[in-house]
């Protein structure tokens, strides 16, 4: 089953289904992607990509050169009592918005070639062994129709449930919040701040801007009711936080908040659809690259469908591939995660971190990739 002349339909167009979409129109082959918002839009992100996809992006004509993005090279870390430590990045990455790569990667799609269409909610896609393809629905009650489907619809969608995926039936303690903000900050180091119950990262992003998100709890949210009380009786809590949040200028109107954040195990390839970026699996924010993961799994899934003979033969290269690149970086961050986010665990990671600095590069080295 060679790729040449069938379509592909890549549902959701984040930076999985973006760099996938363009790769596969670079072959020369018809992509539709399907995305359920209008560009640009604000998305609940680190927006911080580590450098493992730098010389990728360069080679392929899409990292932005006509912006200054800054340079990030250090890692910072507080525990729940403000205190902190930084060490070098051994890659280092950079900071950007995902309103503004978002938009830089669809108007490269669109110029290759990509039908992008958006406003586009898909509710269901079904596989049909008698033809061998696929048939999207769509809100509308139309459908498109597709002979491979990549599936980067995100961290958690209504598909998941349509698709019976077995970790959507599992709740999840996490809310993530994210606001855009001007603040007295360095511009070169990526930030992890701890409170109790979650951890919160800040770093540069292009215009003078600062990237500031976290990852809290849904019970914490219940009890106190409001976003902004939360944050001012659990966050706030940490010294750091309460001067970031007292004397920053917060440029949304309202943060961006999403629910139900899951890290269970996902599967790469489901219902013949090659999961990709969070679709396929979510890697703690406390990490920093889940960015680089889904822009290097866009490649994967693209370069499977280019290259494998058959649909068996796609799926299975796309999977090993995936495997090979991901699985141990998840499992690692799963379990990293339980140093953070309490007040004993996130002081013994500041000591472990400041007297054994290998202890922290560890966790970095075994939670990035190697630049491709």
């Amino acid at each position: 089953m060679k790729a040449e002349g069938k379509i592909t339909g890549v549902i959701g167009g984040g930076l999985a289904g973006l760099i996938s979409s363009i790769l596969l129109a670079k072959q020369g082959l018809q992509v539709i992607l399907l995305e359920r918002k209008m560009y640009p839009f604000h998305r609940v992100c680190g927006e911080y990509i580590s450098n493992e996809v730098l010389d990728f992006l360069k080679r392929e004509g899409l990292y932005p050169e006509f912006l200054d993005l800054p340079q990030i090279k250090f890692f910072e870390f507080s525990d729940t009592d403000g205190k902190s430590v930084k060490i070098p990045l051994d890659l280092g990455g950079f900071g950007i918005s995902r309103f503004v790569l978002d938009q830089w990667l669809v108007d490269q799609a669109v110029r290759l070639g990509v039908s992008v269409r958006t406003g586009c909610q898909v509710i269901s896609v079904e596989f049909h062994e008698n033809s061998d393809s696929f048939s999207i629905g769509l809100a509308d009650h139309t459908a498109v129709h597709a002979d491979f489907v990549i599936g980067a619809f995100g961290k958690r969608s209504k598909l998941d449930k349509v698709l019976h995926r077995p970790f959507i039936q599992k709740r999840s303690p996490y809310i993530g919040v994210k606001y855009h903000v001007k603040t007295d900050y360095v511009r070169d180091a990526v930030a992890l701040h701890n409170f109790n119950g979650g951890y919160c990262g800040l770093n540069a992003i292009e215009d003078h801007q600062f990237n500031l998100c976290y990852l809290g709890s849904r019970d914490q949210l219940r009890e106190f009711g409001t976003v902004e009380e939360m944050e001012r009786q659990i966050l706030w809590r940490n010294p750091i936080l309460r001067k970031i949040f007292k004397e920053s200028e917060f440029l949304f109107e309202k943060p961006e908040v999403i629910n139900e954040i899951n890290f269970e195990p996902k599967l790469p390839v489901e219902n013949h659809i090659l999961m990709a970026g969070d679709s396929a699996g979510l890697i703690t924010p406390l990490c920093g690259n889940g960015m680089a993961m889904a822009i290097h799994s866009g490649k994967l899934a693209a370069e499977a469908i280019t290259t494998g003979r058959s649909r068996k033969e796609i799926e299975k290269l796309y999977e090993k591939n995936w495997t090979g690149e991901f699985k141990q970086r998840l499992w690692v961050g799963r379990n990293v995660q339980r140093l953070f986010g309490s007040g004993g665990a996130s002081v013994f990671a500041r000591n472990l971190i400041e007297r054994t600095p290998f202890f922290a590069k560890q966790i970095i080295k075994n939670t990035h990739g190697k630049p491709f």
